[in-house]
Order: C-alpha cells, then structure tokens, then sequence
C-alpha cells in the first residue's frame, strides 16, 4: 500500500513539473512562429506564476513527504534545510498571492493521503479534522452569524486539541428556522468526517421523524441509547445531531446524562472524545429582540456580545414555562450558540452563494428578486432566513 501510494504521489510531481515545463515550450514555439496567442500575454503571465507555485509547492512538500513515511533521502532533507528556510519566504508570498496558506495546503495533502490506508493523525482515517478549511468555508457561506462562527470555532478547536477532555462537547444551537442551524451542522460534519453526514461517525436524530409516539418513550430510549453505545464504540470521536431538540421528551434526555456528563464511561465505552449537539427553535424571539434593540440604538450587530446574549439567552431558556431541559438545567450544556435573525443583504448573499454552487450566471437584479419572493415587505428581518432559496432559484431559470 505505502509502495502504491509513494508511486502515486510521485507521479503527481512530476506531471506537475512536467505541465510548467511543457507550458514554457509551448510559450517558446509561439513565439518563434510568430502566431496568435489564445490567451493575452497578462493570462498567460499569470498562467505561468501559477504554475510555478505549483511546482516549487510539490517539489519542496515531496522531499519532506518521502523523509517522514519512509525515511528516504532525509540527509538531503537536513542538508537542505538551511536553504529551504531562505526559499520559504518567497515561496510563502506565492502561495499567498494565490490566496493559498500552507496549513491548507499541508492539510488538503493530509487529508488525501489518509484515504489509502490507517496514517491520519487522528488514527482514524474516517476523521480528518480539518478545522482550517472548516474556518474558511465558515468566513465565506455563513452569513450574519458572527457569534456562531467565533463560538463553534473555538469550541472545537480547543475540544480537539485536549488530550483528555473530561466530558463530551455538547453545543445548543438557538434561533429562528432559516438561520443557518443546520447549515453549520453540515459543514462540520464534512470537515471533521471523510464522508460527512454519511460518515458511520455521525448519527442524526429527529424528534418527529425517530420518536413520534409518547406511548413507545421506553422502547425508543432503548434505541437511542443502543445507538450511541454502538456508535461510540466504533468511532471514538462520533458526532450525535438532535435536531427539533425542543420537541424531545424530558425522559429522552434524561437518558442521554450518562453520556454527555463528567463520568462519561458507561459499559466500559467512553464517550469523552463523542460531541453532541442540540438544534432547536426556542429562544428565537428572545435572539430576536437582542438583535432588534441593538438595531434600534444604532449599533451594527457585529457589536452584539456573546457575554450580554448567552446570559438573556440562558434565562429565557431556564425561565420558560414549559422548560424542562435537565441537560441544561445540570450545567450539562457547554455553549449555548445563538443564531441571530438574518436581515435583506444575507438573504441576498445566501441567493448569490446558491448560484455560484449550481454554477449559474447571475446579475444583482436576479438577487433582489429572490430575495424578495421570501422576504416580507417593511420587515427587518426575513421570517424565513436562508430556507427554500435553492427552490426559488429553480423559478428563474424557467
């Protein structure tokens, strides 16, 4: 497998050297025969830069790569290691002027290498962890969500970065629907999983669809602990989605304390290194007045603290009349993630993403017009956020 592997990737190097090579032949021939260019010379200028980085990137990463799996070439390696650390500023500013960072080069390797075989860093090829690109994905689709983002993001990172967590990560996400709840949900479990949601790490719950009917609550708490046990004990880190949290049983809860508390070994599995989280509707409006009052006074919602809306948040939560969350009521819950309500220009940003992913001219107008067809007129904010505008698009193109 190593020997197959090493092939491929040495193959990868060389075509890639071979593209520049063959790309600056091809500039030579044009020029002596004195013909139209396809390209203008500023593409192809920037054609050939690109190219360049490439190569300098494979050449350098494959010298490293080799030394560390197979402990070849590693005097070289060390010999060159003065010079290399001379080159690496200017290889850093071409990468950056492509907009690439080496630890996503570094990881994007990483992750493609540990699907041929049990070499991932996690010592699970299932698990990739890839919180930089989890980061950047995050920067560039979520929108308005600026606590979301720094809450999610640091949770994990520290999470993962704990040798000996005392207790699984378990994470609230709040807010109105549309907001992008489930969006996050996704994009963690592909950047954390090979396979995402399909991954066998990862296990989805739906109040309505998994536990319909209050008279079976002894046999579906049976089932739900049955999975998590069996979840765990194949993937150490395994990800537990419950969604419509609000609408689950208190006794399904209950249920899930030996899992998510300080003593989390339950049937001699462990369940520390396991995350649980929790979408759920409640606390929109209260998110939503937050949002509304800092509107009001004139300050950008960027200036929301999570400080001031966690502790509103947390109240509105313990105080409800029908609150009976023992998770929450035990300090079991580690962060509560508000999701503030979306206004006009996200909705917009939301239109023009779904474009961009089905691969799709667009023009502002185009935007406005889905944005309008789902949000209310004379309304701050959009009743539905993000929801249904995949669906909307479709309208457009008939």
């Amino acid at each position: 497998m190593a020997m197959g592997c090493r092939t491929v990737l040495l193959y990868i190097c060389l075509a890639l050297q071979l593209m520049g090579e063959q790309a600056q032949a091809s500039k030579d021939r044009r020029e002596e025969a004195g013909s139209a260019d396809l390209l203008s010379h500023r593409q192809y200028e920037h054609l050939q830069k690109q190219l360049g980085a490439v190569r300098d990137v494979s050449r350098r990463y494959w010298h490293l790569l080799a030394c560390q799996l197979w402990q070849e070439g590693c005097e070289e390696e060390e010999e060159g290691r003065t010079q290399r650390e001379e080159e690496e500023e200017g290889s850093r500013g071409i990468l950056e002027q492509h907009d690439w960072k080496l630890p996503m080069v570094t990881e994007l390797v990483s992750t493609w290498y540990c699907g041929f075989g049990r070499c991932c860093p996690t010592g699970d090829c299932r698990v990739v962890n890839n919180i930089t690109g989890l980061e950047l994905v995050l920067s560039k689709r979520l929108h308005g969500q600026h606590l979301a983002k720094e809450i999610v993001l640091k949770a994990v990172q520290g999470f993962l970065e704990t040798p000996q967590p005392k207790k699984a990560l378990t994470l609230s996400f709040h807010g109105w629907s549309g907001t992008g709840k489930n969006f996050v949900v996704r994009l963690m479990a592909e950047h954390l999983y090979r396979d995402g949601l399909k991954s066998d790490c990862v296990k989805i719950f739906i109040s309505g669809l998994h536990f319909p009917h209050p008279n079976y609550l002894d046999l579906y708490k049976v089932q739900l602990t049955k999975q998590i046990t069996e979840t765990a004990q194949l993937c150490e880190q395994s990800l537990f989605i419950f969604d419509e949290a609000e609408k689950f049983h208190p006794d399904l809860l209950k249920a899930l304390k030996p899992y998510v508390g300080y003593n989390g070994n339950t049937d001699k599995v462990h369940y520390w290194r396991s995350i649980f989280i929790f979408l759920s509707n409640t606390g929109g409006n209260i998110i939503n007045k937050v949002a509304l009052d800092s509107w009001l006074a004139g300050q950008a919602r960027e200036e929301i603290t999570l400080e001031h809306l966690e502790q509103v948040l947390r109240r509105e939560l313990l105080d409800a009349p029908d609150a009976d969350n023992c998770l929450l009521q035990d300090n079991l819950i580690d962060f509560l993630v508000p999701f503030l309500p979306l206004e006009y220009h996200h909705v917009k940003l939301c239109a023009r993403d779904a474009f961009i992913a089905r691969d799709l001219q667009f023009t502002e107008e185009m935007l406005d017009e889905v944005a309008r067809t789902i949000f209310t007129p004379k309304k701050l904010f959009s009743a539905q956020g993000c929801k249904s505008i995949s669906q909307r698009i479709n309208y457009f193109l008939l």
